[in-house]
């Protein structure tokens, strides 16, 4: 039986690598699987599968104690949250389902030119603003949808589509995040039921138990910076991860030869 010391050294990158991707995932909005993966893969040699799987099912884990952790430090929109989240499962269902027969994935960078683009637009938008004026979101149950359906069959994209896309037309960064936050739990635990009653506990490897662990305890810290930060400040944020995530997605998916 191993001793508890080298199970702790053992899981101690993934845990540190959960606390560093949900961070920014729980002030911005976005990125938690991009750069989780992205470390898991590059960093520490995980296999890209392997990768894959474990970030699925701690996605379930971490957007629940987020979205937890949003609805305590009231960052939620509830009208919003009740616009998005029946059209975003409905999407991430449909995604599931014609993922076998589709290769979605072949438009992910496309889609990944178009985050980028926005992401230089609030970058400008940022810059430019002086005083904040919040809107309310008009054009959000087609956004949900296709940001469910992307997230299940594209590899990802709920945050960086739904919550880029209204920060465009003009919401509370604050709100918008939180509220996108806390809707991904309903989207993720809807498009992870079949995965997990397949694997079933062999899901559970070290790497999801670190990342759990890891994601599970900076969820609270990402809420309560959304809900201090200036809204110019989150929008550049946002703006900055958003370039730099799409960008990588689109040198990964077109490699320069």
């Amino acid at each position: 039986m191993p001793d508890i010391t080298s199970i702790l050294i053992d899981i101690a990158p993934f845990i540190a690598i959960g606390m560093a991707a949900q961070m920014i995932d729980g002030a911005l909005g976005m990125a938690f699987g991009v750069i989780t993966q992205t470390l898991l893969v590059s960093a520490l040699g995980v296999p890209a599968a392997t990768a894959s799987a474990s970030v699925h099912i701690v996605e379930l884990f971490t957007t629940g104690a987020s979205g937890a952790s949003h609805i305590w430090h009231r960052n939620v929109d509830w009208g919003l949250f009740w616009r998005l989240v029946p059209f975003g499962v409905l999407g991430g269902v449909s995604g599931a389902y014609l993922l076998s027969s589709i290769d979605a994935s072949a438009a992910r960078p496309f889609v990944m030119l178009y985050l980028t683009g926005i992401g230089f637009y609030l970058l400008w938008r940022a810059v430019r603003m002086s005083k904040p004026r919040f809107e309310d979101p008009r054009y959000t149950r087609p956004l949900a949808l296709a940001g469910g359906f992307l997230d299940a069959a594209g590899g990802g994209g709920w945050g960086p589509v739904v919550t880029s896309n209204l920060l465009i037309q003009g919401g509370d960064p604050r709100k918008i995040i939180g509220t996108v936050n806390s809707a991904e739990f309903l989207l993720t635990l809807s498009i992870s039921i079949a995965f997990i009653a397949t694997l079933g506990f062999a899901a559970f490897t070290t790497i999801t138990v670190g990342l759990i662990i890891g994601g599970v305890i900076a969820a609270p810290f990402g809420a309560i910076l959304a809900n201090r930060v200036q809204p110019r400040t989150l929008l550049l944020a946002v703006a900055v991860v958003l370039i730099v995530t799409s960008s990588y997605s689109i040198i990964k998916a077109w490699p320069i030869i």
